[in-house]
């Protein structure tokens, strides 16, 4: 049973990716992965590794990883900004039922605090948008 293996590998670090050539032509070895490029997704900043010269396949491949991968990372982005207000009201269930005096002691100025910077934020935001249309 073959496998059909991609022609990059990308290793996924903080802010990009290696970028590796997947190498299936080596006698000794079953499979080697050589490092042809460091990309930054912040910049889109794609540097050759070494004295490698990227070719167009190789800029094509990582022009289409770094799309999707900025689409992946929008996408979970805006999930955890849900899951955030998921659990704003798992929070507020919790003050209203379950804490006790020394546990909401513990968080009120916190919550508190960061509640009246997200609200200003979006309250200022949303005017932005308002005075745009």
């Amino acid at each position: 049973m073959s496998i059909a293996l991609p022609e990059y590998y990308f290793r996924v670090r903080e802010n990009g990716a290696f970028v590796f050539r997947v190498n299936t032509e080596n006698g000794q070895r079953p499979l080697d992965l050589d490092q042809i490029a460091v990309v930054n997704i912040r910049n889109g900043e794609v540097k050759p590794q070494g004295s490698y010269q990227l070719t167009d396949a190789d800029r094509a491949a990582i022009a289409d990883w770094m799309a999707g991968r900025k689409a992946t990372l929008e996408d979970r982005e805006l999930d955890d900004i849900l899951r955030s207000v998921d659990h704003l009201n798992l929070t507020a269930h919790w003050a209203q039922t379950r804490a006790t005096p020394e546990a909401l002691e513990q968080v009120t100025d916190a919550l508190l605090l960061a509640m009246h910077d997200l609200r200003s934020v979006l309250v200022r935001k949303k005017a932005d948008r308002l005075k745009k249309d």
